[in-house]
């Protein structure tokens, strides 16, 4: 039976490669994003562009346009990266990331709790930088901590969550060749992509919340 799923930050990156992959398998996608590109819209996908997801209005808008619509699986993975470094950490960019990272994946799951049911899957894209056991080399204030962040949020709604009989996935993609890391990385997307697309799934109840690499290794917090 054709799945339906729900994929925030679709314009590019790993999230227009989750598109084109789930489009492969015949399921139904709904692209989110602040600014649709001409990659997206050549999939053919169901594009809902004009979300931000660090603005209250823009997702109440996405929850009043999705309503009705049963979702198997919500693909949190819009996130923005700045640096800051001690002696010159910039707040504003701090909190913008905590506003888009952190806030913005809880906003639009709790949004969207109308649309999930038995059977359905929360993924949340974090990175290995929000483990503070894995933080060897300082730096890169604002990603670290709204990372960090994000996985206390997704255990949260995997305990929250587990009597409904929704899993949750909080996702490291890997080192992957995007904008983000001015394309630095040593994966592709497309296999970011498929290797998280196994991730959920492989996801159950029994576990939700485990905080896990693209490649199935179990990371430290």
């Amino acid at each position: 039976m054709k799945k339906t799923i729900l994929i925030t930050g679709a314009n590019r990156g790993i999230g227009l490669a989750f598109v084109q992959e789930y489009l492969r398998r015949g399921e139904r996608v709904i692209a989110v994003c602040r600014q649709s590109s001409k990659e997206l819209q050549e999939t053919g996908a169901e594009v809902l562009a004009g979300v931000d997801v660090s603005d209250p209005i823009s997702i109440s808008n996405l929850q009043e346009q999705l309503e009705g619509v049963s979702l198997d699986v919500l693909i949190n993975n819009a996130g923005i990266l700045k640096d800051e470094r001690l002696g010159s950490i910039n707040y504003e960019t701090v909190l913008e990331q905590f506003q888009v990272n952190t806030l913005g994946p809880l906003r639009v799951t709790e949004a969207l709790l109308p649309n999930l049911g038995k059977g359905s899957k929360v993924a949340l894209i974090t990175s290995r930088m929000g483990s503070i056991a894995d933080n060897t080399s300082g730096g890169r204030y604002g990603y670290r901590m709204s990372k960090a962040a994000l996985n206390m949020a997704g255990m949260s709604l995997a305990r929250d969550l587990q009597p409904h009989g929704i899993a949750v996935a909080i996702l490291h993609p890997g080192y992957v060749q995007t904008a983000m890391v001015s394309f630095g990385g040593d994966i592709s997307p497309e296999q970011a992509a498929g290797r998280l697309i196994k991730r959920i799934d492989e996801l159950d109840l029994e576990h939700s919340g485990v905080f896990s690499h693209s490649n199935g290794e179990e990371l430290p917090w």
